[in-house]
């Protein structure tokens, strides 16, 4: 698929994480690369290298076993990755109970829509 846009990517990749479980497997693997990745700079380099394993390592299980799709990240891996990050800041606003989960997805596209985020920092 060709998107021209990071916005219209973003309703893509929504789309791909319908559900919940998916999104928290995504979750635990940034969680984990970004605790391994402080890890590697303040105590040992080497842990660098398990910062992809963990994180993509965990996203890719629940493409495969849970949502039965195949990872964006073959395809777009810089959109996919940014998209990624996106994702976990919304998913730790709305697990922490700031929201209705079954809105979860209308909200992403209608706060997507309306601009409310800033893609210039994405761009």
């Amino acid at each position: 698929m060709n998107f021209r846009s990071l916005e219209e990517f973003w309703a893509y990749y929504v789309n791909q994480h319908s559900k919940r479980s998916t999104r928290r497997w995504h979750f635990a693997g940034t969680l984990s690369s970004i605790v391994l990745f402080i890890y590697s700079l303040l105590f040992n380099w080497w842990f660098l290298v398990l910062v992809p394993i963990c994180g993509y390592g965990l996203a890719w299980y629940s493409y495969f076993f849970v949502e039965g799709n195949v990872p964006a990240t073959f395809g777009h891996p810089v959109w996919s990755f940014l998209c990624d990050f996106r994702m976990f800041g919304v998913d730790a606003y709305w697990e922490n109970g700031q929201g209705d989960q079954e809105a979860w997805k209308e909200t992403y596209i209608t706060r997507l829509l309306k601009g409310v985020f800033d893609s210039d920092l994405f761009a």
